[in-house]
């Protein structure tokens, strides 16, 4: 059995989703001990236990130490079967996580989950980031992911409710085409606020993006009037790069749709395929199939990442330049 330290590099709760994520691929048995020791709220909250679970639902694993508070778990998978599962954390943890945590085994046998929580939260990408940015890359390849965010849910009421379903097959290398002309893209969303919010936040991220980037901007919006929790959301990508933005009380809604603007039109004008949040996402999808991509900044959780990769056996290059490079 591998012995993960949970307080390892970036030391939070990746280091859990994607240790049990590997063990459930690898039919690797896996203890992760000190979970987020060095977190002003240490141990196991509701969306870490939500997505362990989601991940032994997908693997038939037997698991210990799945508390709240709880700072060492033991994970011991079984077969990888297709499943339909439901996960609730009963909070307003973030959905796009657990689904962090669930996508990469899911993969590699189809299934279906429908995750209740948030869809928007802080520290955390949006649904629509995971829809519009990481899953485009995957079905690139060749992987069948759909999507379906039928709630919003924000915090910290939460509430949310996505449904996601992948086909079995297995997707060929992770391959981001340089210097496409892709254009660019926004989704502004609300729950529970005037439906002008949205279209606020979409004209200011819109006008910024096509004046600074000089590329035609598609515009989506989702207003929802009803909901348990109130709040709203910018995402916008061009290709492989992306960028969120959450609103609060008191935050124009033109200065939620510029945050989100300003943040892509930096990744946009610095170097690489992909954006530096997406770079550390897609790893464990580069050592499963193959492939390379760049970006401009080796961050905390993509050296996480690639350290826990190497602990389960599996060999990521990474190339410090002008850019990151990544390949396997």
């Amino acid at each position: 059995m591998l012995t993960v330290d949970g307080t390892h590099l970036e030391g939070g709760g990746q280091v859990l989703r994607l240790a049990v994520a590997l063990s459930a691929i690898s039919r690797t048995p896996v203890t992760v001990t000190r979970i987020r020791q060095n977190r002003p709220n240490p141990g196991l909250a509701p969306q870490h236990i939500a997505a362990v679970r989601a991940v032994a639902g997908a693997c038939e694993a037997e698991c210990t130490g799945l508390s709240p508070g709880s700072s060492e778990i033991t994970f011991t998978p079984g077969r990888l079967r297709r499943a339909d599962l439901r996960i609730d954390p009963g909070t307003a943890g973030s959905i796009p996580l657990i689904l962090q945590a669930w996508l990469p085994v899911a993969l590699h046998t189809g299934g279906s989950i429908t995750v209740t929580g948030g869809t928007e939260v802080p520290w955390s990408p949006t649904i629509d980031y995971v829809d519009r940015v990481l899953a485009p890359v995957l079905r690139r390849a060749g992987a069948s992911i759909r999507i379906e965010v039928l709630e919003r849910g924000y915090y910290p009421r939460g509430g949310g409710r996505v449904h996601v379903r992948v086909e079995p097959g297995r997707p060929g290398p992770i391959v981001i085409p340089e210097g496409e002309d892709s254009g660019c893209g926004l989704v502004s969303c609300s729950a529970g606020l005037p439906g002008h919010v949205t279209e606020r936040q979409a004209a200011a991220a819109r006008n910024l993006l096509e004046s600074e980037l000089g590329l035609s901007c598609t515009v989506a919006l989702d207003p929802r009037e009803d909901g348990a929790s109130t709040g709203s959301s910018v995402t916008v990508w061009s290709g492989a790069k992306g960028a969120v933005a959450l609103g609060k009380r008191g935050l124009p809604a033109e200065k939620v749709g510029r945050t989100a603007a300003r943040a892509l039109i930096e990744e946009c004008r610095s170097p690489g395929t992909v954006d530096v949040h997406l770079a550390d996402q897609l790893l464990v999808y580069l050592a499963c199939y193959g492939g390379e991509y760049s970006t401009h900044t080796l961050s905390m959780h993509a050296k996480t990442a690639c350290r826990l990769l190497e602990t389960f056996g599996y060999a990521i290059r990474c190339r410090e330049n002008d850019t990151v490079e990544f390949s396997a």
